[in-house]
C-alpha cells in the first residue's frame, strides 16, 4: 500500500481518538512472550498519534516518549494517558529528526506510520538514538479487504470520492521493511504476523473511516460529510448486521542496531 499521499491527522483528531482503538491487547503480550520488551526499557514511539502504542508500552513498565507532528493529536494523547494513569512523556517532532541524544534509548517503535516517513532518513536517525544492540520494532495493524467485505466496499467507496488515496488492497504485510532495516545494517532482522478480527458497531465503523486518511486526513469538511453519509447508505443497505466484524492483521518487523560499528548502510 504505498503512499504519498499527504495526510493531517489534526484534522480528525476527536474521531481519531474516539474511533482508533489501535493495536489489540494481544500485540504487546506477544511483544513480552517473544522477550522483545522486558518491561523496563526507555522507548520512543514514533508517530504516536493519540498514543495507543505508547501506552501499551507504558502499561508494560517501559518509559515511554511519544513523538508526533500533529499537536492535536499529542493533546488528545496526554489527556487519555493521563486519566489511565499512565507517565509518558509527549514530543512535537519527526522521526527524521528527533531531539534526543546518541544512543540513549532501548527500544524505538514506529507503529502504523512507517509509510509516512522518508525510510532512509528515518533509519539513519533511529540509528543515531539507539543504543548498542537497541530494537527497532516496525508494526501494522490493517484491515483486510477480500471477497466483497464490507472493508473492500468501504475502501471502493473512498477511492470514489477521493481518487488520491492509494492505500487500498492491502493485505498487511511489508515486505519492503526488511530492506529498509538491512540498509541501516540491522541485526538479527526477523518478522512474524497473525490475525484478528475486531468488533465494530456500524457507527464506530464510520467513525474509524472518517478517522483515516483518506477521509478526514486529508478531505474538506464538506467532503467528509458527503463520504460519510454514502457510507452510512452503503452499510444500511448492504451491511444491516450490527456489530460488524472487521478482519485485521498485525504484522511485525524487528531488528537491533550493531552492538559495534559497521561499515556500510546509512549510518
Amino acid at each position: 500500500m504505498g503512499e504519498t499521499m499527504k495526510a493531517n491527522f489534526g484534522q480528525t483528531a476527536k474521531d481519531y481518538r474516539k474511533y482508533r482503538a489501535g493495536f489489540p491487547r494481544s500485540f504487546f503480550q506477544t511483544l513480552k512472550e517473544k522477550n522483545l520488551i522486558e518491561g523496563s526499557e526507555t522507548v520512543i514511539d514514533l508517530g504516536t498519534g493519540t498514543g495507543t502504542v505508547a501506552r501499551g508500552l507504558a502499561s508494560l513498565g517501559c518509559e515511554v516518549t511519544g513523538i508526533d507532528p500533529a499537536e492535536a493529536l499529542l493533546v488528545q494523547a496526554k489527556e487519555i494517558a493521563e486519566a489511565e494513569g499512565l507517565k509518558i512523556h509527549w514530543h512535537k517532532g519527526n522521526a527524521e529528526k528527533l531531539d534526543v541524544s546518541d544512543n540513549s534509548i532501548d527500544v524505538v517503535a514506529a507503529g502504523q506510520c512507517w509509510h509516512w516517513f522518508e525510510p532512509n532518513a528515518a533509519i539513519e536517525e533511529i540509528r543515531r538514538v539507539l543504543k548498542p544492540n537497541g530494537l527497532l520494532i516496525i508494526c501494522h495493524f490493517d484491515w483486510l479487504p477480500f471477497g466483497g467485505n464490507v472493508v473492500e466496499k468501504t475502501e471502493a467507496l473512498i477511492r470514489e470520492m477521493n481518487p488520491h488515496w492509494q492505500m487500498d488492497g492491502g493485505v498487511g504485510v511489508y515486505p519492503e521493511w526488511f530492506r529498509h532495516l538491512s540498509s541501516g545494517s540491522f541485526t538479527g532482522i526477523e518478522s512474524y504476523s497473525y490475525d484478528e478480527s475486531v468488533s465494530y458497531s456500524r457507527e464506530a465503523w464510520r467513525g474509524r473511516i472518517r478517522a483515516s486518511a483518506g477521509v478526514s486526513g486529508s478531505l474538506s469538511e464538506a467532503e467528509v460529510a458527503a463520504f460519510d453519509q454514502r457510507h452510512e447508505e452503503m452499510l444500511e443497505q448492504k451491511f444491516p448486521i450490527d456489530p460488524l466484524r472487521i478482519p485485521h492483521r498485525v504484522f511485525v518487523v524487528y531488528g537491533r542496531k550493531p552492538s559495534q560499528a559497521v561499515s556500510g548502510g546509512n549510518g
